[in-house]
């Protein structure tokens, strides 16, 4: 758990992806749409995946990934992320963080 919660606070918005993952692609996107240029960790190209999956996981996230964090925080993964666009509260988060 220690890794992962140094790796969330690298940048003020960063996500963990898995490369064959589309949700992941997905939210990457969004973020980049809103001016973002996230931190991107993909898991799956690290030694202790399994590891941090488990870490994500037990920090509440519903799925592994993407897994997103604001501000070294975790918002969650694609359902949370896309909610808050949705209602507009997303924008607000990131704002110190845009390009």
């Amino acid at each position: 758990m220690d890794k992962v919660m140094r790796l969330s606070s690298e940048k003020g918005v960063v996500i963990f992806t898995k490369s064959s993952c589309c949700l992941s692609y997905a939210v990457q996107v969004l973020f980049q749409d809103l001016g973002v240029n996230p931190k991107i960790h993909e898991i799956d190209k690290d030694p202790e995946c399994r590891e941090m999956e488990k870490a994500i996981m037990r920090l509440g996230c519903s799925k592994p990934v993407p897994a997103v964090f604001i501000g070294g925080k975790l918002v969650g993964s694609t359902n949370e992320v896309m909610s808050m666009h949705l209602s507009s509260s997303l924008v607000p988060l990131v704002k110190p963080y845009l390009c």
